[in-house]
């Protein structure tokens, strides 16, 4: 597997590294560095510090046109896929230290699967701000140094990955929506699967330790 950067071409489908927004991208690392870094992987959210500076403002009116949007954050040590998920909208990430995404794109689910040997691996640098497309799959960031591990805040519209809505299953699709504007594909190796996610990822389960 190669790792690109979200420079390179390859990433146009996925997303895009968005430029013109320097003092909100510094408030936020700033204030992201004082956020937990586990051995594990740990995702708030909405972060109460995160939410109130004027840098929440910013990302609301510049990448969301104004929409109520929730700051929060992944941190901690990871190298594997496990699942891949999906939303409405886009979402923005930004890490304190260099960080991967590994990725897919909606269209090519297949049948409710999708192949893992379709995605593809994307590094993006400390202080870089890149949307991944609402279409884009996408899971938990790997780190890019395990002495480091990540940071990484999550940018997404208002109250997305909380309690799943009560309501009777009616689609396909219904079947893999674990929360709020959140539908999953799990690999079964996962712990989300052996919790009772819908499997809908087949091929390896990948991992990308020793490539980094």
């Amino acid at each position: 597997m190669n790792i690109y950067s979200v420079f390179d071409k390859e990433f146009k489908s996925y997303g895009q590294v968005v430029r013109g927004m320097e003092e909100t991208v510094k408030e936020l690392t700033e204030a992201l560095a004082a956020t937990p870094c586990t051995d594990h992987v740990e995702y708030v959210p909405y972060d109460d510090c995160l939410q109130k500076l004027p840098a929440m403002v910013e990302i609301s009116e510049h990448c969301f046109g104004g929409m109520p949007v929730q700051l929060g954050w992944c941190n901690g040590h990871n190298t594997k896929l496990n699942c891949l998920e999906y939303h409405r909208d886009s979402e923005f990430n930004l890490g304190t230290e260099d960080f991967i995404l590994l990725l897919a794109r909606q269209d090519e689910i297949e049948d409710g699967m999708l192949d893992t040997a379709k995605v593809k691996a994307f590094k993006v640098p400390a202080g870089v701000l890149v949307e991944v497309f609402a279409t884009t799959l996408h899971y938990a960031p790997c780190h890019a140094d395990k002495e480091k591990g990540f940071r990484v805040m999550v940018a997404l519209p208002w109250l997305t990955n909380t309690e799943r809505p009560e309501m009777k299953n009616l689609t396909a699709e219904d079947e893999i929506m674990t929360a709020r504007n959140k539908w999953l594909l799990a690999h079964p190796d996962s712990s989300e699967a052996k919790g009772g996610a819908k499997v809908g990822l087949c091929g390896e389960n990948i991992d990308i330790a020793d490539l980094i």
